[in-house]
Parts: C-alpha cells; structure tokens; sequence
C-alpha cells in the first residue's frame, strides 16, 4: 500500500505529508528548544554571530586521514571550524580552530567534558544539553543549535531548526553560512570509510582508528555510528545549491576525497 500510494501521489505532495508529519512530531520538543534560558542564550548568541564574517573565506575541517598529508600551518591565521575530536590534533598544530562543532550523542556523551574545556566557542545539537550540569553558569555553556534528523533542508539562519544530513559537516556548512562566510574550503572530508556496515548502527572500536586523523579518535572500546554517506550528500547537495544560489560557493580540498558533489580544487593553490 505504502509503494501504491507513493506511486500515486506527485512529488510536491510527497513531500509536504513528509514535512507535516516531521513538523507535528517535533511538536513535543518546541517550547524547551525556544523558551528554555540555555536555548534562549543560544539564539541571543546566534543573533550577534549573523554574517559575522561576510564577504570572507573559511575553512570547515574534516577528521579523515588525509589531514595527514595536508600542510594544516597554513590554517593558523585563517577562520576554521573543527568538529567532533579535532581537537586531538591540536597540540601538534600549534594552534586550535576559530570555532567547534558536535552534533552526535555518542560523540557529545562520550566526550562531553573534553569538549566544554575548548576554549574556542562552541555549537552542539540541543538534545545533548542533558549531559551538562544544569548548575553551569550561563556564560559557560556551549551554544546549542536545535538540529534534527528529519525534515531534509538547509537552513541558512541555525537560530531555528537546522537538519543534521547524518553529518556535522552539514550542520557547519549552515553554521557558516549563518555566519556570511562567502567561500567555504573543506579538507579532512574524505567522504570514505574502511569501516562497512549498516548506516547509522552503533559499533564499538575494537582497536586503533583506520578513518580518522588519529589513531585514537575512536579508538579502542569507543562507541561510534557507522557513516550514512547517501543521506550526507542529500544534504551537500543542498549546501551546494544554497551557496550557489547566494552567490556564495564551497570548494572541496580534500586530498585524494571521494566526495564528488562540490568543485575541486588544490589545497596548496589558495595560499
């Protein structure tokens, strides 16, 4: 029945029972996402960081292998978003990145402490503010952005709904945007895993890390989420016509990346 009635029914109306239904189950979260004092500082936050940086060129940082055959120097005076455990790294660089992003609960559950010592601002989804003692004071709390797993679409203000696309690149890509970046460089997104399984399973590390910069990122007895790549490039795809449509572009830098959906181009020749 479910395949009769898609078959009968246009696309446009496919897609607005999807929405409706995604807008009535989110229902239940929409007061503590908008009235709660941590979300309303959060949005206050977001308000002052509206195209922060217009006109100018960032740089949103991946956690692949191929970090290690990328001069990552260059980056020190540059605007940079890190994401997830990047911050592993940064005691080799020297340096830490503008600002950071999570949006995985294992990630933010595992790890929720190293991530509020970073001293650079901070954006994790919101139904993640449970692993933060209520007691913090307003002025340490991560900014959180209300994300979601359904509804696809790119958001180019996060002080509402922003969909995560099974990725945290995709919920940054909207966070630059928000900010007024006009060109954005990925590199580190190397789109590609030795790990294979079922899209979004939780695993646990049985030893060192093959798919990430470094050998402990999630290493072992670590829990992660297999990669949902098909639903990632739903959203890079969207980020890439949001841009364009803004006159604004994304460019992919990453050495040796399998993701085909941005322009490529060559890390070293935009220094």
């Amino acid at each position: 029945m479910k395949q009769t009635l898609k078959s009968m029914l246009p696309t446009p109306m496919l897609n607005f029972a999807r929405d409706t239904y995604d807008a009535v189950r989110r229902i239940p979260q929409l007061p503590a996402a908008y009235l709660h004092p941590w979300r309303r500082e959060s949005i206050r936050r977001l308000t002052e960081l509206k195209d922060i940086h217009k006109g100018k060129r960032a740089f949103i940082i991946g956690n692949g292998p191929s970090l290690k055959q990328t001069n990552l120097s260059k980056l020190k005076n540059e605007i940079t978003f890190g994401m997830n455990r990047i911050y592993l790294i940064f005691p080799e660089l020297g340096f830490h990145t503008t600002y950071f992003s999570a949006t995985n609960n294992l990630v933010i559950e595992q790890f929720h402490e190293d991530i509020l010592s970073l001293p650079m601002p901070k954006f994790l989804a919101w139904r993640s503010h449970h692993y933060f003692d209520p007691q913090l004071p307003v002025s340490q709390i991560p900014t959180f952005l209300f994300t979601s797993y359904t509804g696809p679409r790119f958001s180019p203000d996060v002080r509402g709904r922003v969909w995560e696309s099974a990725t945290v690149t995709n919920v940054t890509l909207q966070l630059a945007f928000h900010m007024g970046i006009e060109q954005v460089i990925l590199i580190g997104v190397d789109h590609n895993f030795t790990s294979k399984g079922e899209a979004n399973k939780t695993v646990i590390s049985q030893g060192d890390d093959p798919n990430h910069v470094s050998p402990n990122y999630f290493g072992k007895g670590i829990k992660w989420q297999l990669p949902d790549l098909d639903t990632s490039e739903i959203g890079y795809a969207l980020a890439r016509d949001a841009y364009k449509k803004a006159g604004r572009e994304v460019l992919d830098a990453t050495v040796g990346g399998k993701l085909t959906i941005f322009p490529k181009v060559d890390y070293n020749s935009l220094f």
